[in-house]
C-alpha cells in the first residue's frame, strides 16, 4: 500500500473579536504559552503526523515565523494567509497541497489547544477506512430548534441523535477537494465546517465519528481562558 502523508492543518485565520480584546484568541496566553503554541505543539509531538501547515492571517505571518524558530517546530512545513471567512482558509491549504498527489489532510481549530495524542491518532486509523472523518461527542443538554427570531421553540430533537462536533476533521485531499469544487458551484453556498461541506455536496460520502473530549474545548470568550488554564494544570500532574 502507498504511503499516505498526514497533513495537519491548523485554522487559525480568525481575529477574534467575540474575546473583546485587541489580540486575537489564538495569540492569549495560556499556561505559559500562547494558545497557538499548545496547539502546534500537539501535532508536532505526534507520531503519525508528518507535516503542519499554519493557516494565519497576514498580519501575523512573522509573528507565526517567529514562533517557528523559537519552538523548533521541524514539521511546520508551510504559512499560509487565511481568508476573510474560514472556509476560504481551509480551501487555500487545500490549494497549496493540490500539487502533492493524495494525502491526508487534518484540520484544526487552533484555538483548541488541549486536543490529545489519542483523538490525532483515532483520526488518522479512521482514515485509513474512510474518506472523511468528524471528531464529536454526545450532547449532554437538551436541544431546542427555535422559529427564525428565536423567541419559540418549534422542535425539540431526540438528543440521542445528536453530538456536538470539534476538530480535528480528516479528509482524503481528493475527497474535500472535490467537495469544495461543488460548493463553490452552488450560487446559494453557505459554510459550515469542513463535514458540513463534504455531507451537502458529496451526500453519498460516509463521514465517521471520533469520540472527542469535553477537554477538546473550543477558546471562544475570554472566561474560556480561566478554565483552559486549569484544564492544563490538571492534564500536568
Amino acid at each position: 500500500m502507498d504511503f499516505m502523508q498526514n497533513i495537519a492543518i491548523i485554522l487559525s485565520g480568525g481575529m477574534g473579536t467575540r474575546m473583546g480584546d485587541t489580540i486575537p484568541k489564538q495569540f492569549f496566553k495560556v499556561a505559559g504559552k500562547t494558545v497557538i503554541e499548545h496547539t502546534v505543539d500537539a501535532f508536532e509531538q505526534n507520531k503519525n503526523i508528518d507535516e503542519i501547515a499554519i493557516v494565519i492571517n497576514p498580519l501575523f505571518v512573522s509573528t507565526i515565523e517567529n514562533m517557528q524558530i523559537s519552538n523548533r517546530w521541524e514539521k511546520v512545513k508551510k504559512i499560509l494567509n487565511g481568508g476573510e471567512h474560514r472556509y476560504e482558509s481551509s480551501l487555500n491549504a487545500i490549494n497549496a497541497y493540490s500539487n502533492l498527489g493524495d494525502c491526508n489532510l487534518i484540520f484544526h481549530d487552533a484555538v483548541r489547544p488541549l486536543v490529545t495524542q489519542r483523538i490525532i491518532d483515532d483520526v488518522v486509523i479512521a482514515l485509513k477506512s474512510y474518506n472523511a472523518v468528524d471528531v464529536a461527542i454526545p450532547a449532554t443538554d437538551t436541544i431546542i430548534q427555535t422559529n427564525d427570531n428565536g423567541q419559540f421553540i418549534t422542535n425539540i430533537p431526540d438528543r440521542k441523535y445528536l453530538q456536538r462536533s470539534q476538530t480535528p476533521q480528516g479528509f482524503k485531499l481528493s475527497v474535500i477537494a472535490e467537495a469544495y469544487k461543488n460548493a463553490l458551484q452552488d450560487v446559494n453556498f453557505m459554510a459550515t465546517d469542513d463535514c458540513g461541506i463534504v455531507l451537502r455536496y458529496l451526500p453519498n460520502e460516509k463521514i465517521f465519528i471520533v469520540r472527542g473530549e469535553e477537554s477538546n474545548m473550543k477558546l471562544t470568550y475570554k472566561e474560556d481562558t480561566f478554565l483552559l488554564d486549569k484544564l492544563f494544570s490538571i492534564t500536568a500532574l
